[in-house]
């Protein structure tokens, strides 16, 4: 079997890509920042940096600090709007060939269905509701966290669009298949997980919190056992395709969660250390199916042989 007879296109049911790799949303901004490094092309996807109705500064400084493995980020969502991207960073980001999911986040259910209303006119491929933001202090964090508020946004954001609905879940919770039965239930097209996990640092001489926000997310390698964990939890209780993350650093990592049950993946905080890790991620995947003599890669979706 040689490279070019390996299929890695994947069918979500309710989107299609050519592979089964997105660049995470808040990692990848909108696609300009990686431009001249990596061929955008070569993504399956790229969920752009979480979108809110209005213009948003963020969270003050400091706002990232390193930990062993991982990062911690509180960012804030900080970003231009919605209109303001739809103006000047959607039409760039047309330009190749590749899924196109929109990330947003709001502090009422009225902002989710007043954006899922308005990209519902635009040529974007799926709506990712950013329903996990561990960094904000108040919105999408408090609806995520409960089945009744997940099922309050999705229900009324279904209602709106006719664009596929992703949602992604926290996994800052008891009972994340709880969670992910909700969204389900309520309409949602497809499932993301995880974001990050709540964090926090100290530094010991202040005796204050790293970050100005005191907690953030924590990302990186160290989240991915609970991140596979998780995805294999999700994937056993719904019907609706599984696309997973979080601390993925290799193209055998995408394969683990593939393995959990993952349709697709989404790589976040690897891109900050090596902007051209979707070019090695391919390459893993195909090499890795030919030793294993898999043509297609949905063989692989969920194959995990449990004791």
């Amino acid at each position: 079997m040689q490279t070019n007879e390996v299929n890695l296109s994947v069918d979500l049911k309710c989107f299609k890509m050519k592979n089964p790799v997105v660049a995470a949303s808040g990692t990848y901004g909108f696609g300009r920042e990686y431009a001249e490094y990596v061929d955008l092309n070569a993504w399956g996807g790229i969920s752009v940096k979480g979108l809110t109705l209005e213009e948003r500064a963020g969270n003050p400084p400091p706002r990232t600090v390193e930990t062993p493995s991982g990062m911690l980020n509180s960012v804030g969502l900080q970003n231009p709007g919605i209109q303001a991207f739809l103006q000047n960073e959607l039409p760039f980001l047309r330009q190749f060939d590749t899924v196109i999911i929109a990330n947003v986040a709001g502090n009422t259910v009225e902002e989710y269905v007043e954006m899922a209303r308005i990209l519902n006119k635009t040529d974007i491929d799926v709506i990712e509701l950013n329903m996990s933001c561990p960094n904000v202090k108040k919105g999408c964090m408090a609806f995520g966290s409960t089945p009744d508020g997940i099922s309050q946004v999705v229900n009324a954001v279904r209602h709106t669009t006719d664009k596929p609905v992703m949602v992604k879940l926290t996994p800052n919770v008891t009972d994340i298949a709880e969670l992910a039965l909700a969204a389900q239930k309520a309409g949602a097209d497809a499932l993301s997980l995880i974001n990050t996990l709540l964090g926090m640092v100290i530094d010991v001489n202040t005796r204050r919190p790293v970050l100005a926000n005191n907690t953030g997310g924590l990302s990186g390698p160290a989240i991915r056992p609970v991140a596979v964990r998780m995805v294999y939890q999700v994937a056993q209780a719904v019907d609706i395709p599984v696309i997973g993350m979080g601390g993925i650093t290799s193209g055998r990592d995408v394969i683990e969660f593939i393995l959990a049950g993952a349709s697709s993946v989404m790589v976040g905080t690897w891109n900050f250390t090596d902007p051209m890790c979707i070019e090695k991620i391919l390459d893993y995947i195909k090499q890795y199916m030919i030793r294993h003599n898999v043509s297609d890669l949905k063989e692989l979706i969920g194959k995990v042989e449990i004791y």
